[in-house]
């Protein structure tokens, strides 16, 4: 049980409130798209191919997954708050630099600096756990996440907004201007939630075969990546799909593009109000399950031969719906493999879910062409969430095992 008083809004000597765990993962999650209406234009101020512009998605995204391994266990040495503060500082340099670059290579420097925002989203997932047990642990990570989905589907158009009025770079001085309001939030409200700091680096890594060795850590950590990689290849080729296969515009695309964030949002506030009720096993079984049948249903109405853009993207909500209910409770489960390495489990889990994620994007953009339809899209996002589902069923008898053996110890 936790020994952390309850959260009062800023006040540094209680853990952080609900709105500023919000708003640290809706800053994290902004930055990835805030600008892409933006990308041509920029490739021609940078005077660079726009294949070399597109790094500044892809590098952020691979940089965000690495440095979760990193900034986890430096939270579970030197604490939460200092960590996350040092990191907003660092975006929010970043974002200003980035904003007055001048060659490709400035502005790459600057924009790869800007992924150690991530640390907001691995930190306060780490804080829930500091402060509240598995099931509820849950529930919190669910609404708190509701803000990773409304923030990615209100951005572009912000973007593209302010790229065509104000140019590009306005759009990294909104970055410049909402990390220094998210760092004052969290410098007067975020207390420190880590309370068992390891005393060294030698400790902490003396507690690691625990957890890198578990078959549950690994269980909740590889569900999460398969559910996150359905979102991610959809992510990848849906808009290529409305393009070439349904010959929609940008305009239509982006109002079909919307019925996935609609979903999560729907899912995470299902996780946060039944997954104290349900438990963490039943949710991941009903969100795996409800990403799968429905694209199921999808594949079987394509090859009926139904050529409307809904028949594809209809069933997408799906996929939101089904991870805002696999990821919140996933999460808690592997957070709560070794509550004394919070800060680890939830850097090394959210990288495997980030790089996971990455290759099943690539996997079907590559495999996506002109004469393929939307059969590589659906085929790759029902095969990633046949093996989470599989996964799932995997991470719950490991569970229930251990929960067996814990009580025959107890009993003898």
């Amino acid at each position: 049980m936790s020994t952390l008083p309850e959260p009062r809004f800023l006040n540094q000597g209680t853990p952080p409130a609900i709105v500023t765990m919000v708003a640290l993962v809706a800053i994290a999650s902004i930055p990835l798209n805030i600008f892409l209406p933006s990308l041509p234009a920029m490739a021609e101020y940078f005077e660079t191919p726009y294949s070399m512009m597109q790094f500044a998605v892809t590098g952020f995204l691979i940089f965000t997954g690495l440095l979760q391994i990193v900034i986890g266990p430096l939270s579970d040495r030197f604490g939460r708050r200092p960590v996350l503060l040092l990191c907003l500082v660092v975006f929010i340099v970043a974002s200003a630099g980035a904003a007055r670059s001048t060659s490709f290579n400035e502005f790459m420097f600057y924009r790869l600096l800007q992924s150690l925002v991530v640390a907001a989203t691995a930190i306060s997932r780490a804080s829930v756990r500091d402060m509240v047990g598995r099931d509820k642990a849950a529930s919190l990570i669910g609404y708190i996440t509701m803000g990773m989905a409304l923030a990615p589907m209100l951005t572009p158009p912000l973007g593209g907004y302010l790229g065509a009025t104000f140019g590009w770079q306005s759009n990294f001085y909104v970055l410049t201007g909402l990390g220094a309001c998210v760092f004052a939030l969290s410098y007067f409200d975020y207390g420190e939630t880590n309370l068992k700091r390891s005393a060294s680096f030698t400790e902490q890594f003396k507690a690691y075969p625990a957890l890198i060795t578990s078959r549950r850590f690994w269980g909740y950590a590889l569900t999460t990546a398969f559910s996150a990689a359905c979102y991610f290849a959809y992510l990848g080729g849906a808009p290529y799909v409305g393009s070439v296969v349904y010959g929609l515009g940008p305009e239509q695309i982006g109002l079909y593009l919307m019925f996935t964030p609609m979903g999560y949002i729907l899912g995470n506030f299902i996780s946060g109000r039944f997954s104290k009720v349900l438990g963490v096993e039943k949710m991941l079984l009903i969100g795996c399950s409800l990403v799968l049948i429905p694209m199921l249903m999808s594949l079987v109405v394509i090859l009926s031969g139904v050529t409307h853009p809904l028949g594809f993207y209809l069933f997408t909500f799906s996929i939101g719906l089904g991870n805002g209910m696999v990821l919140p409770n996933a999460t808690a489960g592997l957070l709560d493999v070794n509550p004394s390495l919070a800060g680890s489990a939830s850097g090394l889990g959210g990288a495997v879910l980030t790089l996971g994620g990455a290759a099943f994007s690539a996997i079907a953009g590559f495999l996506l062409t002109e004469t393929s339809g939307a059969l590589p899209l659906v085929l790759c996002i029902i095969v990633a969430s046949s093996l989470a589902l599989l996964l799932s069923v995997f991470t719950i008898r490991v569970e229930r095992q251990v929960r067996r053996d814990a009580e025959l110890a107890v009993s003898a």
